[in-house]
């Protein structure tokens, strides 16, 4: 069954972010489409729950360099900084 998951990411500050946030998500397992807008910072992940959670999406992010909005998710990146550029 296809979930919709909105995240609110931090560290996104040129295309080349929503770029890596996208590749990032996509790479996971089950996520069948995501929409990243750098104006709000907000994602929008399509994926089916079978195979992926929402944990699995937010470590995704928090893998390729980039946070979640601390309201959603205590957890900060770790390794860069989040900026591509």
């Amino acid at each position: 069954m296809m979930q919709t998951e909105n995240l609110q990411v931090t560290g996104m500050t040129c295309g080349g972010c929503t770029s890596s946030v996208t590749r990032a998500l996509m790479a996971v397992h089950g996520v069948n489409d995501v929409n990243a807008s750098l104006s709000t910072g907000q994602v929008t992940v399509q994926y089916d729950e079978k195979f992926a959670s929402t944990e699995q999406l937010k470590s995704a992010v928090i893998a390729a360099g980039y946070g979640i909005d601390a309201a959603s998710y205590a957890q900060k990146p770790q390794g860069k900084s989040g900026c591509c550029c």
